[in-house]
């Protein structure tokens, strides 16, 4: 495996603790550095043309809680990564740890947007009902990096077998390439499309070619779609029993489709399996 460092932002909410039990079994399973993020807003700073006295004393209670949910976090990651044997720093800078937790003091999608560009593939949890959160949206839009999404709660996590759903479109094309070292390492590797994306077969042959010049040996078919969008690649990845699903973040109808609809949507809302995206 090529990737040298994975990033993963974190918030509060339900599942904490499956959530970094997930992140941390795929830095485990890739033997890959990963550096998590936990950001610590001030609200504090937010506060304008209020008494000092006032401020004062909203910030002490800002600070101890704080505090509070810092250490119970801090406890979580590392029982967490207790039972999963891996080796934890909570200072970035130690290079002998799998793991690093880094606890940065702002606003959470700004620091998501600037950390995350110094990562080869950022992981994130699927957000909650399918519903896009801060720091899923810009880790996925403005790292510039691919995104391997994972199940909110997730015990296994392999990737042998690896579906591929192909648009033909240039986020499907460029989530296959972000995608070569996953595709290298698998046992089976498999091609999913319709006629509504490729009418000449030529195509299907052509990427199985470039699949072949990296020694993956993929096959291919074409399946019905349904009226829902993305329903139709994630039945036949969860019928066919696939470790992971490669798919392009959007199509053709632009960022909108990326977030509120689509097949995009139907994958983070319903997947129970890893989907790789690039977009």
């Amino acid at each position: 495996m090529n990737y040298k460092k994975l990033f993963f932002p974190i918030g509060g909410g339900e599942e904490l603790e499956e959530r970094l039990h997930g992140a941390l079994l795929i830095a485990k399973t890739l033997n890959v550095k990963l550096d998590i993020l936990k950001s610590d807003l001030t609200e504090k700073d937010k506060l304008h043309n209020i008494p000092q006295h006032i401020i004062d004393e909203i910030s002490s209670i800002v600070d101890a809680r704080s505090k509070s949910e810092n250490e119970e976090f801090t406890k979580l990651i590392q029982n967490t990564a207790k039972d999963l044997d891996v080796t934890l720093s909570l200072d970035k800078e130690r290079k002998n740890a799998l793991v690093s937790l880094n606890v940065l003091e702002g606003l959470r999608s700004d620091l998501v947007e600037q950390e995350s560009k110094y990562c080869d593939l950022v992981i994130a949890a699927a957000p909650p009902s399918g519903l896009t959160t801060a720091t899923f949206e810009t880790a996925t839009l403005k790292s510039g990096k691919p995104v391997l999404m994972f199940p909110r709660v997730m015990k296994n996590f392999s990737f042998e077998t690896i579906i591929i759903g192909w648009n033909n479109s240039p986020e499907a094309s460029r989530a296959v390439t972000s995608s070569i070292e996953f595709l290298k390492q698998a046992k089976k590797v498999h091609i999913v499309t319709s006629k509504e994306y490729v009418q000449d077969l030529v195509i299907m042959k052509n990427l199985l070619r470039y699949l072949k010049e990296h020694d993956i040996n993929a096959t291919y078919e074409v399946i019905k779609t349904t009226r829902i969008p993305g329903q139709a690649l994630l039945n036949t990845a969860i019928k066919g029993n696939f470790d992971m699903i490669i798919a392009g973040a959007y199509g053709h109808r632009g960022l909108k489709e990326l977030m509120f609809g689509g097949a995009t949507r139907h994958l983070l809302e319903n997947s129970t399996i890893p989907v790789f995206m690039s977009h």
